[in-house]
């Protein structure tokens, strides 16, 4: 099965890298996406099929935690996991984070296998690394 994945990130080059991990980690991609705040990303969900979002949080026009947000409300978008990819490290807005619907939280910076483990995880999909 290829996934379609989101990746919502106001830096283009944390996008990039974002998106060289996932290349070399064995994930079957289909098509991956990327947004530059919350308000594409919500626009781009709203006519993609996408099976992974992962988002920052701290951008303009629409955070990642506003995304989260209107994603739970959302009956035809609640289903896709939300993987957060923040510099935030506090335990407080981890919490925060899974709370309000997030399937995981990886900080910034992070190892390529931690994020290819944490998307594997939240996928519940086991590939070649």
């Amino acid at each position: 099965m290829a996934y379609n994945v989101l990746i919502v990130d106001d830096s283009r080059a944390m996008r990039s890298f974002v998106r060289r991990v996932l290349d070399l980690s064995g994930l079957a991609l289909g098509s991956c996406f990327e947004a530059g705040n919350g308000k594409e990303a919500l626009d781009l969900l709203r006519v993609e099929r996408v099976d992974l979002v992962l988002t920052d949080l701290n951008m303009p026009t629409m955070s990642g935690e506003q995304l989260v947000q209107l994603l739970e409300a959302d009956d035809s978008l609640r289903s896709i996991p939300v993987l957060v990819l923040s510099t935030d490290r506090t335990e407080g807005r981890v919490q925060q984070m899974l709370t309000l619907g997030a399937k995981g939280y990886v900080t910034k910076p992070f190892l390529p296998e931690t994020l290819r483990e944490e998307v594997e995880r939240v996928l519940g999909c086991h590939y070649a690394a």
